[in-house]
């Protein structure tokens, strides 16, 4: 009986093709399936080199470019694309090439802290308001209540209040975006305790912080992770959107937004002061979608499946 019901798994096993390369041996009962099935989607896989491209282009801009993106050179302002000036130069004669190099650093800079940030400081709330019933309601009206104004306006009010600087523009924004983190752990926390290991581990005594670290947050990590890439995406975003309207980093600092708000002045002459800049907003916030939806997918079981 052995031999005869083996012997066609033997076979199916025997004409799968073999799998080459360093995730041969990665199983679909391997935590670390995801980044498999990740790898198999061609748009996933674009928008993460797309995003590789432009953090290493951001660390090595002083390699790639020589001009100063804070130089000013009054000669040459508004000067077209050319061999010496890739992106042409603006109002002030600096070298756009230059700054949409510098400006992608605190482009990233900003998203990415402030996805870490947003994404501690929430996942901490949200654990504690979802776990705890009592605490659930203070956390949860505080939270209703930042979300009950537009996020661009709220970050604006901060802005005002604190003043222009990039580190205020950080602090701003990690509290526009706490809420979001904090509603979407609350949620799977929900969930998560009434299971049966959960009821079964607070039975025996195991004490809440680990029952929370151990349990509870470790499914919430794959829908976090994937919000996280979100975050990111809004956070550049809002960035853009605080310089453009003279609400965020300061003039002088070479960023997108500030880039995008002094193009809109000279699109009829120099197009490529707005054009450049907002490309390379929009290639990066695309690319961070893609990516995000991409990796939902390869961390949901049930999408895996389809």
């Amino acid at each position: 009986m052995a031999t005869i019901e083996t012997a066609p798994l033997a076979n199916v096993l025997s004409t799968r093709p073999a799998q080459r390369g360093l995730l041969r041996n990665i199983t679909p009962a391997s935590r670390f399936y995801w980044i498999r099935v990740l790898l198999a989607n061609p748009m996933a896989v674009a928008s993460g080199s797309i995003l590789l491209i432009i953090a290493v282009a951001a660390a090595a801009a002083p390699l790639l470019t020589s001009h100063d993106p804070t130089f000013l050179d009054p000669g040459i302002r508004l000067g077209e694309l050319s061999g010496e000036h890739w992106f042409g130069t603006d109002g002030s004669g600096r070298d756009v090439f230059a700054r949409v190099l510098y400006g992608a650093r605190v482009s990233l800079l900003v998203g990415l802290v402030v996805m870490v940030m947003a994404a501690t400081i929430g996942a901490l709330l949200g654990l504690i308001s979802g776990y705890y019933p009592r605490l659930d309601t203070p956390i949860m009206r505080v939270m209703d209540g930042l979300m009950s104004f537009p996020s661009i306006l709220l970050a604006i009010a901060i802005m005002a209040s604190l003043g222009p600087s990039t580190i205020n523009v950080i602090i701003a924004l990690t509290v526009v975006y706490i809420p979001s983190i904090a509603r979407l752990v609350r949620g799977t926390t929900l969930v998560t305790k009434q299971q049966p290991y959960v009821e079964s581990a607070r039975s025996v005594g195991v004490r809440d912080h680990v029952i929370l670290r151990r349990y509870i947050f470790a499914n919430t990590l794959s829908p976090l992770i994937v919000q996280c890439t979100f975050v990111v995406a809004f956070a550049i975003i809002s960035e853009a959107s605080l310089s453009f309207l003279g609400a965020g980093v300061p003039p002088e600092t070479p960023t997108w937004g500030n880039m995008l708000r002094e193009g809109q002045q000279f699109m009829q002459i120099a197009w490529w002061m707005a054009v450049f800049p907002g490309s390379a907003l929009f290639v990066l916030v695309l690319a961070l979608n893609i990516f995000g939806d991409g990796l939902r997918d390869a961390l949901d079981p049930r999408m895996r499946r389809r």
